[in-house]
């Protein structure tokens, strides 16, 4: 009887039980697990309000990321270039329906229309071709015309044809060049010399894309010439 009293007290008072040398609650697995699983509980929501945080902060950071990179001076120069690019295109069409020739690489077109200021791949050297061949041109018109032709009036009509302010330019402002020429910001695109290299480009391109020099030369004597220019023949 005494026997059974002390298991019962046990059972109620939840004390040790004797297991060869651990002692250990009567009731020790239910404590085991209520104490496992608050404490995993607790390390769940503390997990959660720790993604919570994390979305958060994520969630802001891209938003900021989002904000500068969008309204960066160079993304906003990029999206000006695109409608620049599209609006080119367009006067690059216009100018050869000026110029009556159609180019097949019109890559040829867009570099001779870009000024040094403005990109690497510019006309500087393209402009050095053109200017020969117009003097070139200018040459064999006058002495097909006038074989005995005087080396100095020869020279005189070559350098007049080929002077920056009262023909080449004047013939590439004609043409509307310094709205098409690409250049810098600050740089003014209307400037004798910018369109003047832009106009004799424009030759060069067309002597690489139709691999002769004299159908440039050819483009050359009508747009000079149908100006009411000093070359007429």
């Amino acid at each position: 009887m005494l026997e059974g009293m002390k298991r019962r007290e046990i059972r109620e008072r939840g004390l040790l039980i004797s297991c060869g040398n651990w002692n250990l609650p009567y009731n020790w697995p239910n404590t085991c697990f209520n104490l496992t699983f608050s404490s995993f509980l607790r390390k769940s929501q503390h997990l959660h309000r720790c993604k919570m945080y994390l979305r958060l902060h994520l969630s802001v950071f891209f938003i900021i990321a989002a904000a500068v990179v969008f309204c960066s001076p160079s993304t906003v120069s990029a999206g000006s270039r695109s409608v620049s690019s599209s609006s080119f295109s367009v006067a690059l069409e216009t100018l050869q329906k000026h110029l009556n020739y159609e180019f097949k690489n019109i890559g040829y077109l867009r570099r001779a229309m870009t000024h040094a200021s403005y990109s690497e791949e510019n006309n500087k050297a393209l402009s050095i071709l053109g200017e020969s061949i117009i003097e070139t041109t200018v040459a064999f018109r006058l002495l097909t015309k006038d074989v005995d032709i005087s080396s100095k009036d020869l020279n005189d009509r070559i350098s007049e044809i080929s002077k920056v302010e009262t023909s080449c330019a004047v013939d590439g402002e004609r043409l509307g060049l310094q709205n098409v020429v690409r250049v810098s910001s600050s740089t003014d695109a209307s400037t004798s010399s910018i369109v003047c290299g832009a106009f004799r480009a424009i030759f060069a391109a067309i002597a690489l894309d139709t691999g002769k020099s004299d159908d440039a030369g050819d483009v050359f004597v009508a747009v000079h010439g149908g100006a009411g220019g000093s070359l007429s023949m």
